[in-house]
């Protein structure tokens, strides 16, 4: 069952975006929320061996430019990948991605 989040603005299913980030190791990211939640993720497993966009993530150095949309609230890279805030809260909180069912 997905729990009902609602935003600022009241509207339904749309999660916190990201608001900070910072490398705290090689392949560890520290993110925070708009509603002030914190996690640790390894994106080590989100680039390796994936390939096209997310070979030069690959390389040590690209990783730590990492920064976040502030109008989005995405995880981005200078070579413009990113990486969607909504599933990045679902991972972090454990809260299911509400799918819409079909009319």
């Amino acid at each position: 069952m997905c729990q009902t989040i609602r935003n600022e603005h009241n509207e339904v299913g749309v999660f916190p975006k990201s608001t900070h980030v910072r490398q705290i190791e090689d392949d560890w990211l520290e993110l925070t929320f708009a509603d002030g939640k914190r996690a640790r993720l390894d994106f080590r497993n989100r680039v390796v061996g994936r390939g096209g966009v997310f070979a030069p993530l690959e390389d040590r150095e690209l990783p730590r430019r990492v920064r976040v949309d502030p109008e989005i609230g995405a995880l981005v890279w200078p070579n413009e990948v990113d990486f969607c805030p909504d599933v990045r809260y679902s991972e972090a909180t454990g809260i299911p991605i509400a799918v819409p069912e079909p009319a």
